[in-house]
């Protein structure tokens, strides 16, 4: 029995002050609120002795973070039986335990870094590594559920206070032997969404780390893709820039030739940068290469419509309407391109006198206009409206109600 007591007694006084101690860890290690020693730490750091009396600080406030952590995720459990045996619950105090978790995270990573600094005869000999690597693991994890909480509520600064903090710790020497082999099934998620929310924080050096760790998910490795390309395409300043950026786009799509999106945006570029001639041959081996590419023809009839749009009375309107044409019939689900054909078609038959021959390209353009409505009805990607209220005036007549109900629409 004594040697028991005295074991116990020595466990209990590894968190105490001795003799030797400095002032300022005397001070540090009596307090028992995390607040407090937190503010006395941080004001103190300097003072206290050596890397070993460091580490035995921030070891401190990982064991009072984890003590408010276990004591809420007890109060959890318990409530979860009560509720199962319809029994009185207690109060839980969950920004509590969420907020106790992120701190038993962040101090444990402060507690190794001075852990594994080597003491005055330049030996390492850690003391807290063993200890803490599992508790904060687990505090760790409660991380997800914490930004999930938050994201919830709008809390664009709670999601990346704790989505954030989950994944930068992803590899942190602390729990480099911990297996997180559990995390495979939801990491690329919470990093893409915490990739969106750092994005729309301007943390854009964030939300660049947070995507290239979600495109190690299969899932989300595309949509993780798409959201860099549409944020450095947004943070372009100068035309300096957008052609360095138009050579990363070339280099990647050289490497990737069936990334969509590299070819897209590279598309995107040369078209906003003037860049005809470079536009027309990526178009055109494109298709060359991959004759049913959706894409590249909806982009070669988008670049012969903007030509027919400036060249008036010689607008060749046959081009963009047949390379339209041939987009939808590979993929007749995009509301863009079937409003891009309609409005071809009906600008064509506006330079026609033939009323019979306007008439026929009027109900066929009608058609792809109803069609883009129906993918698209609340023109959220494609304003199909003015172009089908074209085709309704003159296929049908200005009473008819098909037209009526548009020209109210337009009027909104």
């Amino acid at each position: 029995m004594k040697k028991f007591v005295i074991a116990a007694v020595m466990v209990f006084a590894s968190s105490t002050a001795f003799a030797g101690d400095s002032d300022a860890l005397k001070n540090i290690l009596k307090s028992k609120a995390y607040a407090e020693a937190e503010s006395l730490l941080k004001s103190s750091l300097g003072q206290l002795a050596d890397n070993a009396e460091k580490a035995r600080a921030y070891n401190h406030l990982v064991g009072l973070a984890l003590e408010k952590f276990t004591k809420e995720q007890n109060v959890q459990t318990a409530n979860a039986m009560a509720e199962l045996n319809k029994t009185k619950v207690e109060q839980f105090d969950t920004l509590g335990m969420y907020n106790a978790a992120y701190n038993a995270v962040i101090n444990g990573i402060e507690c190794e870094k001075y852990d594994q600094m080597p003491d005055a005869k330049g030996k390492v000999k850690p003391k807290f590594h063993e200890a803490n690597a599992q508790k904060v693991a687990n505090a760790r994890l409660t991380l997800v559920n914490a930004g999930n909480d938050a994201a919830g509520k709008g809390d664009q600064d709670g999601v990346l206070k704790f989505w954030g903090t989950f994944l930068d710790t992803e590899d942190t020497p602390l729990l480099a032997a911990i297996d997180k082999s559990n995390e495979k099934g939801f990491l690329g998620q919470v990093a893409y969404y915490a990739g969106l929310y750092a994005n729309q924080a301007k943390q854009f050096d964030r939300a660049n780390k947070y995507f290239d760790m979600a495109m190690q998910d299969p899932d989300f490795a595309k949509d993780a893709q798409n959201q860099k390309f549409s944020m450095a395409q947004r943070n372009l300043k100068t035309r300096e820039d957008s052609l360095n950026y138009v050579n990363q786009l070339k280099e990647l799509y050289q490497k990737e030739p069936d990334n969509e999106m590299a070819f897209g945006t590279l598309c995107n570029m040369y078209s906003g940068l003037n860049m005809a001639t470079e536009f027309n041959q990526l178009v055109n081996d494109k298709i060359s290469a991959d004759p049913n590419n959706a894409t590249a023809w909806a982009l070669k009839g988008q670049m012969e419509m903007n030509t027919a749009n400036v060249a008036g009375d010689n607008a060749d309107w046959d081009s963009p309407i047949a390379s339209f044409k041939k987009s939808i019939e590979i993929d007749g689900t995009n509301p863009i391109v079937l409003t891009y054909l309609g409005f071809c078609m009906n600008s064509k038959a506006a330079t026609l006198n033939d009323r019979n021959a306007q008439k026929e390209i009027y109900k066929e353009s009608l058609s792809h206009l109803e069609r883009a409505k129906e993918i698209d009805p609340n023109r959220e990607k494609a304003n199909w409206a003015y172009p089908l209220y074209q085709c309704y005036y003159l296929v049908y007549s200005a009473n008819d109600p098909r037209t009526q109900e548009l020209e109210q629409l337009l009027k909104k």
